[in-house]
């Protein structure tokens, strides 16, 4: 018996009859042999981690765009702390904590350039639409590259998790469930901080029956959320929350919805987001093969919307890299003599 068959058998024994078994995996597109050493969520983990799209999240924004201080979060450290609340909950709950960390820290792989603003002006542009979490299993099945192979051949359960991480999208595991209310409690409470520091909003603005039921702090408040959810699902076959403490972790997110994410001055650089995105977007549309053949020799061109190359390489890009790129097509350069 190797290790990951030593594992496989520990998780039946400790695990939940609720949890997804790693020997159970429905396993992948292309099969592959088995790893002697982990487990298939694991090595899923293993993947995401090592991958460019993953990098790629640390200059991706989470709400502001750009910011001249170290401590706003990025979407990157958005990522680990949806995991580190993830893998807690599945902890606590005996789930497969594996398959919980792998799905939490490849569900925004997909995410554009200054965060749900370029998404919503990609949307606009592509005749199909866009959608980050469509476009997150793209990044997985198609547009990441390993050892030269295109994709990163991930089990099914984590691309449903992935798909459906957003919206009213239902997984079909526990896991990704959990994932799914993870994102929601870590960028509730996580975008707090960085709207306070950015002085967009006082912990005073917050209505305080919301602050009275969930606490006055960053890690009160999650805890309480962590611990209600896992006191309503431990040993169900469901993730919920009581009615209460949901309720009011609703009502704090249409509070940051009207306040912070839709406030004048969070917002105030849409309209320089959507000129960058368009006319980088239509500059590619007008030529494809002005992006990189590196990236083209991946797509079959006859039978490929060059809209969806486009937004593949569009949504890739981060933050700085977009507005450099725009600025060497678009602003001048001084005459060297």
């Amino acid at each position: 018996m190797n290790i990951r068959e030593v594992t496989e058998n520990n998780e039946k024994l400790i695990l939940s009859k609720y949890a997804t078994l790693s020997k159970d995996s429905m396993g992948r597109e292309v099969n592959e042999e088995k790893c002697d050493l982990r487990t298939e969520f694991q090595r899923d983990r293993d993947r995401i981690i090592h991958s460019q799209a993953f990098r790629r999240l640390k200059h991706k924004t989470q709400v502001f765009i750009a910011p001249s201080g170290d401590h706003f979060r990025t979407r990157l450290t958005h990522t680990l702390e949806v995991s580190q609340i993830a893998r807690s909950i599945s902890r606590f709950l005996r789930l497969n904590e594996d398959l919980t960390e792998a799905i939490a820290l490849s569900h925004d792989l997909g995410h554009t350039p200054f965060g749900h603003s370029g998404e919503t002006v990609l949307n606009k542009l592509h005749p199909n639409g866009f959608k980050h979490y469509e476009q997150s299993v793209r990044v997985v099945k198609f547009v990441e590259n390993r050892n030269g192979k295109t994709g990163l051949n991930l089990t099914f359960e984590v691309l449903d998790g992935i798909r459906n991480h957003s919206g009213k999208n239902t997984p079909k595991t526990l896991e990704a469930k959990v994932v799914k209310i993870a994102d929601r409690i870590a960028y509730i409470n996580h975008d707090i901080d960085d709207a306070i520091d950015a002085k967009v909003i006082s912990l005073d603005d917050i209505p305080k029956n919301i602050l009275d039921n969930l606490g006055y702090s960053n890690s009160d408040r999650i805890n309480t959320l962590i611990s209600d959810l896992v006191e309503n699902s431990l040993d169900k076959d469901d993730i919920n929350m009581s009615i209460k403490v949901y309720q009011d972790m609703m009502d704090l997110r249409a509070f940051m919805f009207k306040n912070v994410y839709q406030n004048p001055v969070v917002k105030s650089q849409e309209d320089r987001i959507k000129r960058i995105i368009e006319d980088l977007y239509f500059y590619f549309l007008e030529d494809i093969y002005r992006i990189p053949k590196s990236l083209l020799d991946h797509y079959d061109l006859d039978n490929t919307l060059k809209e969806d190359i486009i937004c593949d390489y569009i949504a890739s890009m981060t933050d700085t890299y977009i507005i450099n790129f725009w600025k060497d097509l678009y602003i001048p350069r001084g005459w060297k003599g």
